[in-house]
């Protein structure tokens, strides 16, 4: 054959080449949806792949044996067929890469990688330099094997692509890398269209921002003011640069009168960018926990993060009774969130007096928790000094609806079930635990724990894990955070019999199987994030 790759040659490694990008791509999929819930930042999805419990680098690194091993035995075992056993061995790959995929999708994420343009572009690149890399590396062996010509290397020449499993993180990284030199001035080019629509247009915005109860306070927010006016919010939860850029370029924003940005910060200067090209007509502070610890490293910094958006305020906030000290200093009209008195919390909902005006009535909600009856009079308050009248909004709050994964209460026969899901912060943990009790029957608890709290997290968890004595049976699950909270169960008191750890919230839910019966209820107390 000589030193040179003849035609034949070139086309078996193209054929190689997309045959086994395609596998690969497939494999990368559940990485690049993490990749995606953490703001497509390259760094912090290798710092996930580190984390001991998702043994990302263990799967990697058993896929990448398994693929060697049986390549060499399927090569050696059609070595009768000269250089096409290397072909032929290639078939490992194609089996092992299905059955990786296969049980890596039986773990579903929390949230599934979701195909935006954005996600599609950056699997094309990581497509296109997977292709590139197997390529050179095929034609390399190939060329070594036209050198070298011995008959043992020919046959097995294919083995070494095994080492392709061991790169998945470092070549999304690549990608991902890569993809930015179009996604930034895209992302600056679509956030700029949008700053400029908001300003040619008449609506009133409003921000919500705050460590906990944003989403809560948005939805209800949103189905108050939507009784007299015409109101676009931002979906889920959607509170970045893009998220709210999308919610305004997707929608014609002459057709409504209010819009209400949700407003998320990891950092100092998030929320200042946020209000930088949606700046807030009235805002809202919702409450201040150490969530996010982790990445603000203070209290004090998370204070001045959610601050930012007082300084861009144009009329009114109002902020949290139990937090309105720590933002006397901004230049801006605060208002108290002191509205509500004579509150009555039981697993029908809530009952409370609202004061708006001068004018007091009589309010009721199905919403379960002290908590939500905050988050109501928060949205109440807004909606007052907004134009609504204090009738209006007690009607409003009569027809608000359980927020979905947020002490959804869901019956399941005679069980009530209360999904919390969604809820990883202190003081919505504690609040959770109070609406548990206050039903009748066994009460029962599943959680992994709480994220995000950085130093804190240890003391944190430990007195959950306090809070959770008492109760019929308590599951925790995972291996990333119950350590704290069982020696905080146990250290106040728990029943080691009550006590049960689980994998996964499947295994879990296969206990609860046999354990509830009719007038149980169970809260679901977080389902912990992807990242962790």
């Amino acid at each position: 054959m000589g030193i040179f790759i003849s035609v034949p040659k070139t086309i078996e490694c193209v054929i190689c080449a997309l045959v086994f990008s395609v596998l690969y791509c497939a494999c990368c999929y559940k990485p690049l949806g993490i990749l995606q819930s953490l703001g497509y930042g390259g760094k912090k999805l290798f710092g996930w792949s580190r984390r001991k419990a998702n043994l990302t680098f263990t799967r990697h690194t058993l896929l990448a044996m398994l693929c060697a091993l049986a390549s060499a035995v399927i090569s050696l075992c059609f070595s009768f067929a000269g250089e096409w056993s290397g072909v032929i061995g290639l078939s490992a790959y194609v089996i092992l890469f299905a059955l990786y995929v296969w049980a890596d999708n039986k773990v579903a994420l929390r949230s599934p990688a979701s195909p935006t343009p954005r996600f599609k572009r950056l699997y094309a690149v990581l497509f296109l330099i997977t292709a590139i890399f197997v390529y050179l590396a095929v034609t390399l062996l190939n060329f070594a094997d036209a050198v070298w010509g011995n008959r043992v290397f020919s046959i097995l020449r294919y083995c070494p692509l095994s080492v392709f499993p061991l790169l998945i993180i470092p070549i999304i990284m690549l990608a991902s890398l890569l993809a930015k030199v179009y996604e930034v001035p895209h992302n600056k080019s679509f956030v700029k269209k949008a700053k400029k629509k908001l300003a040619a247009s008449d609506i009133k915005v409003i921000g919500i921002t705050g460590s906990y109860g944003k989403t809560s306070t948005k939805q209800i927010l949103t189905k108050i003011l939507s009784q007299k006016y015409r109101v676009l919010s931002t979906p889920r939860s959607h509170n970045t640069p893009l998220g709210l850029a999308l919610t305004i370029n997707s929608n014609g924003l002459e057709n409504y009168d209010i819009f209400i940005a949700e407003m998320g910060a990891r950092h100092l200067g998030d929320i200042a960018e946020l209000c930088e090209f949606c700046p807030p007509d009235y805002s809202v502070i919702t409450g201040i926990c150490p969530q996010h610890l982790e990445s603000f490293k203070t209290v004090e910094n998370i204070v001045k993060a959610k601050g930012e958006i007082l300084s861009s305020t144009k009329q009114k906030a109002v902020i949290a009774d139990d937090c309105f000290n720590l933002f006397e200093a901004y230049p801006c009209t605060k208002l108290h969130c002191d509205c509500i008195k004579d509150v009555v919390c039981g697993p029908d909902g809530c009952k409370f007096t609202l004061t708006l005006g001068g004018e007091s009535a009589k309010a009721q909600t199905k919403l379960l928790g002290r908590h939500s009856a905050d988050n109501i009079a928060i949205a109440a308050r807004l909606a007052y000094e907004v134009g609504m009248s204090l009738q209006e909004i007690v009607s409003a709050i009569a027809e608000l609806d359980y927020i979905e994964h947020r002490l959804q209460l869901i019956k399941s026969g005679d069980v009530n079930i209360l999904d919390d899901g969604y809820n990883s912060n202190v003081k919505g943990a504690a609040a959770a635990l109070e609406v548990l009790k206050s039903f009748d029957g066994r009460k029962i608890v599943v959680t992994p724990g709480l994220v995000e709290l950085g130093v804190l997290v240890e003391e944190e968890n430990a007195l959950l894990g306090a809070k959770l004595v008492g109760l019929d049976l308590v599951i925790l699950v995972g291996d990333t955070l119950i350590t704290p909270v069982k020696q905080g169960y146990l250290s106040n008191g728990g029943d080691t019999d009550k006590l049960v750890l689980k994998p996964s919230l499947a295994a879990a839910q296969e206990e609860l199987k046999k354990y509830l019966q009719g007038g149980d209820t169970v809260l679901f107390l977080n389902d912990l994030p992807d990242i962790y």
